[in-house]
């Protein structure tokens, strides 16, 4: 099958991998080389570098323009394939391949459509997350679904989830071109009553704070990462959360407070204690909460919003 490939982070690689294996690619569309990482230098998208590493031509284009809209014509494919692509793909696109344009979402669709499902489903306490294969709309992520697949969120991070669904959503994209193939696909029109959007997350959205609680505090530890780190400070000296727990119901500590026990450290939440189990510090690498809480001296700390 001829596919072109429309991505540009992380999560769409393993659906290109999967489907150069499978497939002839014959094209991958991303997003332009873009200012990356803490090193804030000019990187090509994840994309860009799987798909040079398979061999196979990319045009970057932050839009669809008639000449790019020209080239995906002229490749003659069966069928588009799409996986957080960060373009509104135009109508014109939808009607170029015999099979059509699905995309791989990352959530249990009509939940979470938008910009930042994975996110919003761990920040929401959802039980399970999951990737649903669709037909590219007009509407946002409005598109009928043949295929879905879940995994429980548990206390995975936000990276380790995203991951997991990454590997999930390009086994379920093959599996759907083959029915899609065959015409065995059925094709799963959304509930609009059930429609919730996840729209990108905010920093200050993860901020901990003594007031939430010790749950609320640990989700937004688990949504965290570098473009969004999870802060606080203590005795007024800021540091990013990396990892946390909710804390067992014997610790007992006073919101806002710090209590260091035996090396862990807690701080005192509106109904509870979160515990921190890896930090980093500002100015300084990551590290466990242990070694961080050997350099507290203040017999007195406490805590708060960064």
């Amino acid at each position: 099958m001829r596919i072109i490939f429309m991505g540009t982070p992380d999560f769409a690689v393993p659906s290109l991998r999967a489907l150069a294996a499978r497939h002839e690619v014959t094209l991958v569309l991303t997003r332009p080389d873009a200012v990356r990482g803490r090193g804030r230098r000019l990187e090509p998208s994840p994309v860009k570098v799987a798909a040079g590493e398979l061999g196979i031509p990319v045009v970057e284009t932050k839009r669809v323009t008639p000449e790019v809209l020209d080239r995906l014509r002229e490749e003659r494919p069966d069928a588009i394939c799409v996986a957080a692509y960060g373009c509104i793909l135009p109508d014109e696109v939808l009607g170029i391949a015999p099979l059509g344009c699905v995309n791989v979402h990352g959530s249990l669709l009509p939940r979470w459509r938008g910009a930042a499902p994975i996110q919003r489903a761990i920040l929401a306490g959802d039980e399970r997350a999951g990737v649903s294969i669709m037909r590219v709309a007009h509407d946002l992520d409005a598109g009928a679904y043949c295929r879905q697949a879940s995994t429980e969120v548990g206390e995975k991070g936000c990276d380790e989830l995203m991951s997991e669904l990454a590997q999930l959503g390009a086994s379920e994209l093959l599996a759907a071109l083959d029915q899609m193939a065959d015409g065995t696909a059925t094709w799963v029109e959304q509930d609009e009553s059930k429609v919730t959007y996840a729209k990108k997350i905010l920093k200050a959205e993860l901020l901990l704070d003594p007031s939430a609680t010790a749950l609320d505090n640990r989700r937004r530890v688990q949504t965290s990462s570098d473009a969004a780190p999870s802060r606080l400070e203590v005795a007024g000296r800021g540091l990013r959360a990396m990892r946390a727990s909710v804390a067992p119901g014997d610790v007992s500590v006073g919101r806002g407070e710090v209590l260091v026990r035996k090396g862990r450290v807690f701080l005192g939440c509106s109904d509870g204690a979160l515990e921190l189990l890896r930090v980093k510090p500002d100015g300084k690498r990551g590290m466990d909460a242990s070694a961080w809480a050997a350099g507290l001296h203040a017999k007195a700390l406490t805590w708060g919003v960064a």
